[in-house]
């Protein structure tokens, strides 16, 4: 064989190898294209929190059109002078999460009247609880149906001992955590009654959060005391309520807002430390206008 034909089938053989590697790089480039979850990684804190945006925690913005079905802006129509906005520390810290579903009859819509018709327009407040048991012993009771309207309960969102987040009920939807309540805030006594039967509450309103209860705190005996929430669950409480323009003030306990005289819950909650951590993850922001 000559040394010309001898290189020209070399070189054949050469390209046709080439080729066959291109094709399969091709075909492992689709291949990753077509499945994304081989291709990066998920994000599931962002993922799930899209699905309770900040603006569910209150309102960012005035409705274009007043709507009877929404809740309408504060009594006084005070034009906010700030806003929270998150911080570094808040982009740091990544809690883990579970979305759970809660039966219907634990929770229902927020009214934009009271039973008496008189147009309801109470700013939002945040409402700390405890959860008394375990952390699976509420989410299993408020995925229970309840016909009893004394019996129905449930929290917008729960926090386990070591920080995971419990998403139940949407923000927008009004959870059932306080029945016979009232909210003393700087301008006077706040409570909405929405059904003829039962004792007026806060939670048209509200927005509640609970604390998993230490096993310490199980014991009836030992209701006004436990070795308190660990530093997982003061941070995800804190980066929790960070999302939302409540302001201080109007963040309470289930202690201070219920008129039953039974409720002593969340149990050696220690405000400062969560205030603390609250600054850490988010600030005030100036609003500035120009004057005309």
């Amino acid at each position: 064989m000559r040394f010309k034909d001898w290189a020209t089938r070399v070189l054949l053989i050469s390209l046709m190898f080439i080729a066959l590697i291109v094709v399969l790089l091709i075909g492992r480039a689709t291949k990753l294209q077509n499945n994304p979850t081989t291709s990066r990684t998920s994000n599931p804190q962002v993922t799930a929190w899209s699905q309770y945006p900040q603006a569910q925690l209150q309102s960012a913005k005035e409705p274009e059109k007043k709507s009877q079905d929404v809740i309408k802006s504060p009594v006084k129509a005070k034009k906010p002078i700030a806003r929270y906005i998150t911080t570094q520390a808040f982009a740091q810290y990544r809690p883990n999460y579970e979305v759970v579903l809660v039966n219907p009859t634990n929770y229902g819509e927020r009214y934009a009247q009271d039973v008496n018709g008189v147009p309801l327009n109470n700013q939002p407040i945040i409402v700390l609880h405890e959860t008394g048991y375990s952390a699976s012993s509420a989410i299993n009771f408020f995925q229970v149906a309840h016909d009893d309207e004394s019996v129905q309960a449930s929290y917008h969102a729960l926090i386990k001992l070591d920080g995971t987040v419990v998403y139940l009920v949407p923000p927008e939807k009004r959870a059932f955590g306080a029945a016979n309540s009232v909210f003393d805030s700087p301008d006077g006594v706040e409570t909405v009654k929405t059904n003829p039967s039962l004792p007026p509450s806060v939670n048209n309103f509200a927005y509640h959060v609970s604390l998993e209860t230490p096993p310490d705190g199980y014991d009836a005996s030992s209701k006004q005391s436990h070795s308190g929430y660990t530093e997982a669950q003061y941070n995800s409480l804190a980066w929790l309520v960070a999302q939302s323009q409540v302001p201080d003030d109007r963040i309470t306990t289930h202690h201070l807002v219920d008129r039953s005289g039974k409720k002593v819950d969340p149990i050696n909650f220690d405000g400062n430390r969560f205030l603390s951590l609250l600054k850490t993850y988010r600030q005030v922001r100036p609003i500035y206008r120009v004057n005309k």
